[in-house]
């Protein structure tokens, strides 16, 4: 009986990650049982760990603005400028100086596009979705003024180590990664401003009349997208040795399904990094699994879509049990 009772607390505290888990063990089933156990050699792993990062990252930098009941719809677009920043001083220098300028200026670059937006939505009270998607318009059109649409490749040896290379056989991407993913689950659930993103999202009037800058905490928030978007440009570029104006626009509703799939609630206020980890992990998944079958992409988007609903009703179910409780 005590079991049982143990199962059904951490049903109600942690719905959502048992939900995610349970569909991440039937694909890792259908998918073993589909490859005959292929996806399970190291060579698999070690290529899904160097795709992960990049669409990883991404969603974490979409992760906050939802938190607060917002949306940023220009994290591709901010970390494709930064690449293009740091693509021309690479191709413009030479010396140890010039990856050390490219990353300051690519994360100056990043720096500046999120603070625009904390200012635009804090200070001015844009709605996140109509300042975001501004800003993306603008982003990428000042990309394709600076490059003139072309692609810019040919970076040093030393910088592509960065998205190509590994640390005892693991990918440096997801070093990265799992570096960073570590610290902002810290940041949302250890520290005032992530306790104050989330009192933002559940109820934006209450928590600005309960003292909080509630200001200030939209501009953290989307400061701190553009920054990651920028940590996501150097993974970009040096992963494909190329910057373009265009690149990873797939990426963008991604990031929210993402979100939403981890548990992250459309309306703010609501989920955890944990969750957003293993929705990352169950799209690489799927979509790394349908590769090795030889399967076609379009039916990947198409199955994503699926699982977030299925995923979607089964979280009313437990919430719905854990109510009637």
């Amino acid at each position: 009986m005590n079991i049982i009772e143990g199962i059904n607390r951490l049903r109600e505290r942690h719905g959502e990650i048992l939900v995610l888990f349970l569909i991440l063990v039937l694909i890792l089933i259908m998918i073993g049982g589909a490859t005959g156990g292929e996806f399970l050699k190291i060579g698999f792993l070690q290529s899904m760990a160097f795709q992960l990062p990049m669409l990883g990252l991404l969603a974490l930098a979409q992760m906050g603005p939802m938190l607060t009941g917002g949306i940023d719809l220009s994290v591709i677009s901010i970390a494709n400028l930064s690449g293009i920043v740091a693509a021309i001083v690479l191709t413009g220098m030479n010396g140890p100086t010039a990856i050390l300028l490219a990353v300051v200026a690519a994360m100056l670059t990043a720096i500046a596009a999120g603070s625009l937006n904390g200012i635009i939505i804090s200070v001015f009270g844009v709605s996140p979705i109509i300042g975001t998607l501004g800003m993306m318009i603008f982003l990428r059109g000042v990309a394709l003024i600076v490059t003139k649409g072309d692609i810019i490749a040919g970076f040093p040896q030393s910088f592509l180590y960065l998205g190509n290379g590994t640390i005892l056989g693991i990918p440096v991407p997801l070093i990265i990664f799992g570096a960073i993913i570590a610290i902002f689950a810290v940041i949302v659930s250890k520290t005032p401003y992530g306790v104050s993103a989330y009192m933002v999202g559940s109820n934006e009037t209450a928590t600005r009349f309960s003292g909080v800058n509630t200001k200030w905490v939209l501009f953290r928030t989307y400061l701190t997208s553009g920054f990651l978007a920028g940590i996501t440009a150097f993974i970009m570029i040096t992963r494909y040795n190329s910057a373009q104006a265009g690149a990873g626009f797939s990426y963008l509703l991604l990031t929210v399904l993402i979100c939403v799939l981890g548990g992250i609630s459309p309306d703010g206020g609501i989920g955890k990094v944990t969750g957003l980890f293993l929705a990352i992990i169950i799209l690489q998944f799927i979509s790394s699994g349908f590769n090795l079958m030889g399967l076609s992409s379009h039916l990947a988007s198409a199955l994503w879509g699926i699982i977030l609903i299925f995923a979607l009703f089964l979280n009313k179910l437990v919430l719905a049990q854990s109510g009637a409780r």
